[in-house]
């Protein structure tokens, strides 16, 4: 795969994808890509859209501003306007640039690792739930995905002991979210930087961290301080949630330099100019990385305080959405919150009586604590 040119492997993808009919795989893999299709389409008299994790206060004046300013050079490729991110993103990381691949949001940087790593040919391990979009690629074109499901405690926890046990040789990735999505919790620090360094001894273990800049924690560790060790381990990171910039779609990964040109070898292509230069100024504007930590507190204060008092359990979160029990089929409360003008998340297999709720804008908040209070 990695000896492949760009417009030989797309010219092999478009065979590949031509012949998923025929070989009975269909392109609608699971619930989870009809609900992206209908993602931004809510129905008649919804108001508060809390069902995908979006940072409603963004993007930040300034990264309008450089985007707007970016129109004039929209003309030209944006290749050239790749290396100062790259650096940034580097410095800010605390690697060299080498240790960089931008990518196409986080979501791009999950799929092409399962490409560059072969996982279609072989295991993959993962909790359960998890986010499922490396999975979902993986599997499509004939991967094994090995799902761990998750413990029962407060936080519905990744099991690290149940997935470094069913790790074998033909086992090409291990997947951590963490914080995890949907449930929101976050691993024990130790815990995690022990298995993340004992099994990146056997395959590549890939940390998801999304949702790192909403960990409350003092001192807990990225997963980027094992690959400065050169560790077998690949860390993505986004610019789509606390930046506020997911309809922009703009992420990057933090690997070993080996690692990164692998997966650089089958990356379809680069973010835009736009993006490129919306992440540049994100990354220098703490004010706004400020308010909207600051705002996402106060949004998850009010979901807490409301399911407190219908003595609904939640999960302790470290994201920007909250995943409560309801005690009721998914599918029922997306249709009772959805009466009261509140769109909340998808169902989570197997936790089909869980309901995620995304942090939104105070008048949003107020929308989803009138609704969770006729409902429950």
């Amino acid at each position: 795969m990695t000896n492949l040119s760009r417009r030989q492997w797309l010219r092999t993808a478009g065979i590949a994808a031509g012949s998923l009919p025929l070989l009975g795989i269909s392109a609608k893999t699971s619930s989870f890509e009809d609900f992206l299709k209908t993602l931004h389409h809510l129905p008649p008299g919804v108001s508060a859209k809390l069902n995908a994790n979006e940072n409603p206060y963004g993007p930040s004046q300034s990264v309008r501003q450089a985007i707007t300013g970016a129109f004039d050079r929209v003309c030209r490729y944006p290749w050239s306007e790749v290396g100062e991110v790259q650096k940034k993103v580097a410095a800010k990381e605390g690697v060299s640039p080498d240790h960089i691949l931008l990518t196409v949001g986080s979501t791009e940087g999950l799929k092409i690792t399962s490409l560059a790593l072969g996982l279609h040919e072989g295991e993959v391990i993962a909790g359960s739930p998890t986010f499922e979009a490396m999975l979902f690629y993986a599997e499509a074109f004939g991967g094994y995905i090995n799902r761990v499901p998750n413990l029962q405690d407060e936080n519905l926890s990744l099991d690290l002991d149940e997935m470094a046990r069913r790790v074998t040789a033909n086992t090409r990735l291990v997947f951590v979210c963490n914080p995890n999505n949907p449930t929101g919790g976050i691993l024990p620090a130790a815990k995690l930087r022990d298995f993340c360094e004992s099994v990146s001894k056997q395959t590549v273990v890939f940390s998801d961290e999304a949702y790192f800049d909403y960990v409350t924690e003092p001192g807990y560790p990225s997963m980027v301080e094992l690959v400065k060790k050169g560790a077998n381990v690949i860390v993505s990171r986004t610019f789509s949630k606390v930046y506020g910039m997911a309809g922009i779609r703009i992420g990057y990964l933090v690997a070993r330099p080996d690692i990164i040109r692998r997966i650089e070898a089958v990356q379809v292509d680069t973010p835009n100019i736009l993006a490129l230069n919306a992440a540049n100024v994100a990354l220098d504007d703490q004010e706004f990385y400020r308010h909207s930590l600051r705002m996402n507190a106060e949004g998850k204060t009010q979901i807490c305080q409301t399911l407190d008092k219908l003595k609904l359990p939640y999960v302790p979160s470290h994201a920007n959405f909250v995943f409560f029990k309801t005690g009721r089929p998914i599918a029922e409360v997306i249709k009772d919150m959805r009466a009261q003008g509140v769109e909340v998340g998808r169902p989570f297999p197997p936790l089909t009586d869980w309901c995620r709720v995304s942090t939104g804008k105070m008048e949003d908040m107020e929308v989803l604590k009138k609704g969770l209070m006729e409902v429950f």
